[in-house]
């Protein structure tokens, strides 16, 4: 299930246009705006280092914060856009969207795989590939899982792992309305690499032709005439 919701603190911001937006990054503040949750847009500015911060961390737009401003109860927000310099790739303007407990979003989740001890493929030789290292769920604002958890138990070369065979959280589905791979276990690259020589045919297995009488064909043979 979901872990703790991450605070992010703000400001809220008293002017608007070009030119407050200007001063805020003068001030080493990032302009945003708060809005939906059937209340009015809430203009803000948070902090620039702490804003790099959690985009340097990853999975920004991903994540469920919890939005924290001065004068105003605390309310959940998911990351819609973050504008950047097109020259310095900075941020200079963030948009969150504000969520009811009960409000469904579709967030990338990651995935996490076990018991990879009791994967009689991977013991023998095996190679664990992820085709998905995170997948798009659908689910609530208060029950958005914190990861997937994906269990290798039994599998052996050659198998897949399949979104079915994933235990999610009630009311949680995949955003891809098929049952799609996560992972599977290949063989050992010097097996197959063995099997593709057994494939070729050596010179020396080639059978020579032989005429009738018993004697071999001079082209077979190489013979020059």
């Amino acid at each position: 299930m979901a872990g703790e919701t991450p605070d992010i603190i703000a400001h809220e911001r008293t002017g608007t246009g070009k030119g407050a937006a200007r001063q805020a990054r003068r001030d080493m503040l990032v302009p945003g705006i708060v809005y939906g949750g059937e209340q009015d847009p809430l203009p803000i500015n948070l902090p620039y280092n702490e804003l790099v911060k959690k985009l340097k961390a990853g999975r920004f737009l991903a994540t469920l914060f919890n939005l924290k401003v001065e004068g105003h109860d605390d309310v959940r927000v998911i990351c819609r856009n973050v504008q950047r310099d097109i020259v310095k790739d900075l941020p200079v303007h963030v948009d969150f969207m504000r969520l009811r407990r009960n409000s469904r979003v579709s967030l990338y989740i990651p995935v996490e795989v076990i018991d990879e001890d009791d994967a009689p493929g991977l013991q023998s030789g095996g190679v664990l590939t992820m085709v998905r290292n995170e997948v798009e769920l659908r689910c609530t604002a208060g029950d958005i899982p914190e990861k997937i958890t994906v269990s290798l138990a039994g599998k052996d070369v050659g198998d897949s792992i399949h979104i079915s065979e994933v235990t999610l959280p009630e009311g949680t589905r995949p955003t891809i309305d098929r049952d799609f791979v996560i992972a599977n276990i290949q063989p050992p690259s010097g097996l197959a690499s063995q099997s593709d020589d057994e494939d070729e045919v050596a010179p020396d297995e080639v059978p020579s032709t032989e005429m009738e009488d018993g004697s071999e064909n001079e082209d077979a043979a190489g013979v020059d005439r």
